[in-house]
């Protein structure tokens, strides 16, 4: 660091303050970068407040397949009443080729499409699994990047926070 001084000398009004030390530089650069999500998060929501525009990914859509149409409206009907969220397509039968334990199987099953907060998608998934037949469920999600305002306003209204 004395080298430092000698290249970039201090004011003379400034030579009686300390310069930070190295701990102090890398601690105010640290929560800095740990920080920035939070913040940009809140800068996103403030601007999405004043302005009335919708942040992308802020709901997504998650799909579940299911193994009959039983099985579907049953798991439908769970997440409907947890208000995991907000609409649930059922979607008819379609044909799967998928590996399982080494072999290749061909099944039909039924697919929901669920829509919700991005939020919720952590409980959404624990919740599936918890009542879902399958030993590994399907369960993926994509965030809405853009939508009729209208109906993401929608979803916000009916899918609650906490």
């Amino acid at each position: 660091m004395e080298w430092l001084s000698q290249r970039c000398p201090l004011p003379p009004a400034a030579q009686g303050c300390p310069r930070p030390g190295r701990g102090t530089v890398l601690l105010v650069l640290t929560l800095s970068l740990l920080m920035y999500p939070v913040l940009r998060s809140l800068a996103l929501q403030l601007h999405s407040a004043v302005t009335g525009s919708y942040i992308s990914g802020t709901h997504s859509i998650a799909f579940i397949n299911c193994l009959n149409e039983q099985i579907a409206k049953d798991i439908a009907r769970a997440i409907m009443e947890k208000k995991l969220a907000a609409y649930v397509n059922i979607l008819p039968k379609s044909s799967a080729l998928y590996f399982w334990k080494g072999e290749l199987e061909e099944s039909t099953e039924i697919l929901l499409l669920v829509k919700t907060r991005t939020s919720k998608i952590g409980e959404l998934s624990d919740y599936v699994r918890s009542i879902h037949p399958f030993e590994i469920p399907e369960i993926i999600s994509l965030p809405i990047d853009q939508g009729n305002p209208l109906y993401l306003k929608w979803i916000e209204e009916s899918v609650p926070r906490n």
